[in-house]
């Protein structure tokens, strides 16, 4: 009886050889630590994707306050042309009172009421964007504060993720070490076809079960299963693999 407690953790009783049983060990070290190094190889993807919700987050922020911005240089646009005509109204006053002639002021007084209502539109739309202005002051105030607590999210998330990182690395370290520890007492030969599969299936070491590879779940030949059973070859050296995957096998009661 073989027990099998690894990166998987799992417990199995198997009827496997010796040499089987050196490689499922190794198996379960390198489980493990191909679990732990995807982790790390996904964990750039996660930060760039919370990167970009802060960048969208921002921008949001930067479109509000420009908004605001665009608000703001229009009452300014307003308030000096209002000044302006008052400007003129003052001078076109002061020249009337040098006017002699009737006609002449009249038409200047004519003037001057024409600039009087401009400036009373003109002042009518500066009260229009201020009002505008302050519900834009309003919206900004309350997106601002849901963008920045969002952005507070995502850092602490990001925070999270380097801590992840740091964390992944120690461990995947460690995993790296208990697959070198568990490789020393395979044979190369065993090795090379370990390696030969691992590289393209994981696991490569799998249990037969009613007749079934565990791997690629078809029928093995009698011959495969009788070799996973450890009849009609050496069990010390035999490396029965699945006729259709090419899975190392053994078998499991």
């Amino acid at each position: 009886m073989f027990d099998r407690t690894g990166g998987t953790g799992k417990l199995a009783a198997t009827m496997a050889s010796p040499a089987i049983e050196a490689l499922l060990i190794l198996q379960d070290r390198d489980l493990r630590r191909h679990g732990i190094a995807a982790q790390l190889k996904a964990l750039p993807g996660e930060v760039a994707a919370v990167e970009a919700k802060i960048a969208a987050e921002k921008a949001a922020i930067e479109n509000a306050k420009s908004e605001l911005k665009d608000l703001e240089v229009k009452k300014k646009a307003v308030e000096t042309d209002i000044a302006s005509s008052e400007q003129k109204a003052a001078l076109y006053r002061t020249q009337q009172l040098s006017i002699r002639k009737n006609d002449e002021y009249q038409a200047m007084g004519l003037q001057i009421e024409s600039i009087q209502r401009s400036i009373s539109e003109l002042e009518g739309k500066e009260l229009e964007v201020m009002y505008a202005i302050d519900e834009a002051r309003k919206r900004f105030a309350a997106a601002e504060a849901e963008l920045k607590a969002n952005i507070s999210g995502h850092e602490a998330k990001l925070r999270t993720f380097r801590e992840r990182a740091e964390s992944l690395t120690a461990e995947l370290k460690t995993a790296e070490a208990e697959v070198a520890a568990a490789r020393g007492p395979v044979p190369e030969p065993r090795l090379r076809v370990y390696d030969r599969i691992a590289a393209r299936n994981l696991p490569a070491i799998v249990a037969v079960h009613a007749g079934k590879c565990g791997g690629c779940h078809l029928k093995v030949s009698s011959e495969v299963e009788s070799a996973a059973r450890g009849k009609g070859a050496d069990p010390l050296t035999a490396l029965p693999t699945c006729d259709q995957c090419g899975r190392i096998v053994y078998w499991e009661a």
